[in-house]
C-alpha cells in the first residue's frame, strides 16, 4: 500500500509507485488518499478532489488499484487499520507499505508502530542523495529484516512547494502530470484568496 494525502499527487509520488511497482514485483499497489490525517495540522482539500486527482496520476501504472477506504472511513485514518483490513481481505498476501524516508524518519510516532511493521514490509524511498541526510530512524536489530530501500532519483517536490507555487501564480507543469496541472486550475484549487 501506498498512502498519503496527495494534496496534490505529484511526479515524485508517481515515480514512488512505479519504483515500488517494478523493485518490489507488487501484483497490486493499492493507493490510498488519506481520510481525516491524525497527524495534518491544516485542513487538507476536499476528499473528492485529492481523488480525482490521485487517479489522473496514477491509473496508467499497470497494476494499481486506487482505494477509497480510508476516505470513507469516519474518524482520523491510521495506516494500522488500512493494514489490518487488507490482511483480513487477503490473509496469504506479503504486505509492503511504500513511504518515503521523512514518512521512515516519524514512523515511531504512528499509532502501534510495532505492529505495522509486523504487517507489513516497510519499503523506503531512498532519498538520501536529495537531501543530503541519513535516516534519522533506525529499526531496532530485531526489526531490521522487516525494511528495504527503494532506489529512485532524487526529485526535489513537495506538494507544500506546489501549493505555494499556485498560490503564488507560478506555473506547476514540471511537478505534476499535465492531467493534474489542468485540473488544478480547471477546479480553482490552491488559489489564494
Amino acid at each position: 500500500m501506498f498512502g498519503g494525502a496527495f494534496d496534490p499527487p505529484h511526479l515524485a509520488h508517481r515515480a514512488l509507485a512505479a519504483a515500488a511497482l517494478a523493485q518490489l514485483q507488487l501484483d497490486a499497489l493499492h493507493v490510498l488518499p488519506t481520510g481525516r490525517a491524525w497527524h495534518k495540522s491544516r485542513p487538507l482539500t476536499d476528499a473528492a478532489h485529492r481523488l480525482a486527482m490521485s487517479r489522473l496520476t496514477f491509473e496508467d501504472l499497470g497494476p494499481v488499484v486506487l482505494d477509497d477506504r480510508e476516505i470513507r472511513r469516519d474518524g482520523p485514518s491510521y495506516t494500522l487499520d488500512t493494514l489490518r483490513e487488507l490482511r483480513a481481505e487477503h490473509p496469504q498476501a506479503d504486505l509492503f507499505l511504500v513511504m518515503g524516508k521523512d514518512q521512515a524518519d516519524v514512523l515511531p510516532t504512528w499509532r502501534n508502530w510495532q505492529e505495522i511493521v509486523a504487517l507489513a514490509t516497510i519499503c523506503v524511498a531512498d532519498r538520501d542523495v536529495l537531501t543530503g541526510q541519513e535516516t534519522r530512524f533506525v529499526p531496532p536489530p530485531e526489526m531490521a529484516g522487516r525494511f528495504r530501500k527503494i532506489e529512485m532519483p532524487a526529485m526535489d517536490i513537495s506538494a507544500t512547494g506546489i501549493r505555494a507555487r499556485v498560490a503564488g501564480g507560478q506555473g506547476i507543469a514540471p511537478l505534476v502530470s499535465p492531467a493534474v496541472a489542468r485540473y488544478i486550475e480547471q477546479n480553482h484549487l490552491y488559489q489564494s484568496t
